[in-house]
């Protein structure tokens, strides 16, 4: 088994508590797992997530990536550091029509002391792939700030 690179205590039900009120509440994205190295998150694809052709918008596929390497990125830091997003790469390789739900699957590419990759991949319920991306965060001490 992998060893776990969370620095902070994590599960889904806590990620959940903190994200009410949010952007990701408003999506109806919900955090599904969280394993030693990994973290997963669904949305539906609904009239919240779509664009006028009744397709996945790109731009909730990107939200969905960001959240998952965000809260990802924040539990692998040390305690006390704060992470900020600075850049995020999508490719969008599959329509998704409304109704079912996409999942996402945040895993790390790499966890420098400033700066951490995550690596998003993002399937619909039949595990086809949908969108794959990249997203880059570096790791702040408030202190210096």
């Amino acid at each position: 088994m992998t060893e776990p690179i969370w620095q902070t205590e994590v599960d889904a039900e806590r990620i959940n508590h903190l994200h009410r009120e949010t952007a990701v509440a408003a999506l109806g994205i919900e955090f599904t797992e969280v394993g030693p190295d990994y973290m997963r998150a669904r949305m539906p694809v609904d009239a919240r997530t779509v664009q006028p052709y009744g397709l996945l918008h790109g731009g909730a596929s990107a939200l969905l990536a960001e959240t998952l390497a965000s809260c990802a990125a924040a539990h692998a830091a040390p305690a006390g550091r704060q992470v900020v997003g600075i850049e995020i790469s999508a490719s969008h390789l599959r329509g998704v029509r409304r109704g079912g739900q996409v999942t996402g699957l945040v895993t790390p590419h790499h966890l420098g002391g400033t700066l951490q990759v995550w690596q998003v991949e993002i399937v619909d319920d039949a595990g086809k792939p949908c969108c794959v991306a990249r997203v880059s965060l570096m790791t702040l001490d408030p202190a210096a700030r």
